[in-house]
Protein backbone atom coordinates (compact mmCIF):
# COMPACT_ATOMS: atom_id res chain seq x y z
CA UNK A 1 0.00 0.00 0.00
CA UNK A 2 3.02 2.11 0.78
CA UNK A 3 3.29 2.65 -3.59
CA UNK A 4 -0.39 3.78 -3.79
CA UNK A 5 0.13 6.49 -1.22
CA UNK A 6 2.56 8.31 -4.23
CA UNK A 7 -0.15 7.90 -6.96
CA UNK A 8 -2.82 9.05 -4.59
CA UNK A 9 -3.29 13.22 -4.69
CA UNK A 10 -5.17 15.51 -1.98
CA UNK A 11 -7.07 18.15 -2.38
CA UNK A 12 -9.04 20.43 0.07
CA UNK A 13 -12.18 21.90 -0.74
CA UNK A 14 -14.88 23.55 1.28
CA UNK A 15 -17.42 21.36 2.69
CA UNK A 16 -21.00 21.89 3.22
CA UNK A 17 -22.77 20.45 5.95
CA UNK A 18 -21.97 21.15 9.98
CA UNK A 19 -19.38 23.79 10.53
CA UNK A 20 -21.23 26.86 11.32
CA UNK A 21 -19.49 29.87 9.77
CA UNK A 22 -16.31 28.38 9.22
CA UNK A 23 -18.40 26.18 6.28
CA UNK A 24 -17.88 29.42 4.32
CA UNK A 25 -14.22 30.58 4.94
CA UNK A 26 -12.15 26.62 5.46
CA UNK A 27 -11.62 23.95 3.17
CA UNK A 28 -12.10 20.98 5.25
CA UNK A 29 -13.52 18.45 2.87
CA UNK A 30 -11.05 16.03 1.15
CA UNK A 31 -10.97 15.34 -2.50
CA UNK A 32 -9.06 11.91 -3.23
CA UNK A 33 -8.00 11.50 -6.51
CA UNK A 34 -6.43 8.38 -7.86
CA UNK A 35 -5.86 7.23 -11.20
CA UNK A 36 -6.86 3.88 -11.44
CA UNK A 37 -6.71 3.05 -15.11
CA UNK A 38 -3.15 4.05 -15.51
CA UNK A 39 -2.05 2.74 -12.24
CA UNK A 40 1.24 0.48 -11.90
CA UNK A 41 0.87 -0.78 -8.56
CA UNK A 42 -2.55 -2.42 -9.83
CA UNK A 43 -2.83 -5.54 -11.79
CA UNK A 44 -5.26 -5.41 -15.12
CA UNK A 45 -7.94 -7.57 -13.29
CA UNK A 46 -7.76 -5.49 -10.09
CA UNK A 47 -8.06 -2.03 -11.74
CA UNK A 48 -11.24 -3.74 -13.95
CA UNK A 49 -12.43 -4.84 -10.03
CA UNK A 50 -11.58 -1.55 -8.89
CA UNK A 51 -13.09 0.53 -11.68
CA UNK A 52 -16.22 -1.77 -11.29
CA UNK A 53 -16.74 -1.68 -7.87
CA UNK A 54 -15.97 2.60 -7.24
CA UNK A 55 -19.23 2.75 -10.28
CA UNK A 56 -19.49 6.84 -10.64
CA UNK A 57 -16.90 7.57 -8.86
CA UNK A 58 -14.80 7.02 -11.54
CA UNK A 59 -14.15 9.57 -14.17
CA UNK A 60 -14.24 8.94 -18.17
CA UNK A 61 -10.66 8.86 -17.75
CA UNK A 62 -10.57 6.05 -15.55
CA UNK A 63 -9.90 8.55 -12.32
CA UNK A 64 -11.38 7.81 -9.04
CA UNK A 65 -12.55 10.66 -7.31
CA UNK A 66 -13.08 10.27 -3.56
CA UNK A 67 -15.26 13.08 -1.29
CA UNK A 68 -15.08 13.06 2.49
CA UNK A 69 -17.04 15.83 4.07
CA UNK A 70 -18.48 14.16 7.26
CA UNK A 71 -16.28 15.58 9.82
CA UNK A 72 -15.58 19.38 10.68
CA UNK A 73 -11.69 19.15 10.68
CA UNK A 74 -9.33 18.41 7.91
CA UNK A 75 -7.62 15.73 10.05
CA UNK A 76 -10.40 13.20 10.09
CA UNK A 77 -11.94 13.61 6.52
CA UNK A 78 -8.67 13.12 5.16
CA UNK A 79 -8.76 10.02 7.44
CA UNK A 80 -11.75 8.78 6.23
CA UNK A 81 -11.18 9.17 2.47
CA UNK A 82 -7.95 7.57 3.04
CA UNK A 83 -9.61 4.36 4.89
CA UNK A 84 -12.64 4.44 2.45
CA UNK A 85 -9.69 4.25 -0.63
CA UNK A 86 -7.83 1.53 1.01
CA UNK A 87 -10.88 -0.61 1.52
CA UNK A 88 -12.17 -0.29 -2.37
CA UNK A 89 -8.60 -1.47 -2.91
CA UNK A 90 -8.60 -4.32 -0.51
CA UNK A 91 -12.03 -4.71 -2.49
CA UNK A 92 -10.70 -4.89 -5.45
CA UNK A 93 -7.49 -7.01 -4.99
CA UNK A 94 -10.12 -9.72 -3.89
CA UNK A 95 -10.22 -12.20 -6.89
CA UNK A 96 -13.77 -13.55 -6.47
CA UNK A 97 -15.12 -16.83 -6.25
CA UNK A 98 -15.83 -18.64 -8.82
CA UNK A 99 -19.26 -19.93 -9.24
CA UNK A 100 -19.75 -23.51 -9.44
CA UNK A 101 -23.03 -24.41 -12.09
CA UNK A 102 -25.02 -27.58 -10.07
CA UNK A 103 -28.23 -29.46 -10.85
CA UNK A 104 -31.44 -29.46 -8.48
CA UNK A 105 -32.06 -32.93 -6.45
CA UNK A 106 -34.36 -35.06 -7.07
CA UNK A 107 -36.06 -34.41 -3.86
CA UNK A 108 -36.40 -30.55 -4.59
CA UNK A 109 -38.15 -31.49 -8.16
CA UNK A 110 -40.40 -33.96 -6.61
CA UNK A 111 -41.45 -30.60 -4.02
CA UNK A 112 -41.96 -28.35 -6.94
CA UNK A 113 -43.93 -31.02 -8.79
CA UNK A 114 -46.06 -31.35 -5.99
CA UNK A 115 -46.63 -28.00 -5.08
CA UNK A 116 -47.29 -27.40 -8.53
CA UNK A 117 -49.70 -30.08 -8.53
CA UNK A 118 -51.58 -28.69 -5.15
CA UNK A 119 -52.08 -25.51 -5.78
CA UNK A 120 -53.62 -26.47 -9.30
CA UNK A 121 -55.99 -28.92 -7.33
CA UNK A 122 -57.05 -25.62 -5.17
CA UNK A 123 -57.85 -23.72 -8.25
CA UNK A 124 -59.57 -26.25 -9.34
CA UNK A 125 -61.85 -26.54 -6.64
CA UNK A 126 -62.54 -23.31 -7.17
CA UNK A 127 -63.41 -23.13 -10.55
CA UNK A 128 -65.96 -26.07 -9.75
CA UNK A 129 -67.53 -24.15 -6.96
CA UNK A 130 -68.18 -20.95 -9.30
CA UNK A 131 -70.12 -22.78 -11.75
CA UNK A 132 -72.66 -24.00 -8.91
Amino acid sequence: MKNLDKEITLEYIRASGPGGQNVNKVATAVQLRFDAANSPSLGVEAKARLIKLAGRRVSENGVLILTAGRFRTQEKNRADALNRFYELIQKAREKPKARRETKPTRTSKEKRLTAKKNRGAIKKMRREKGME
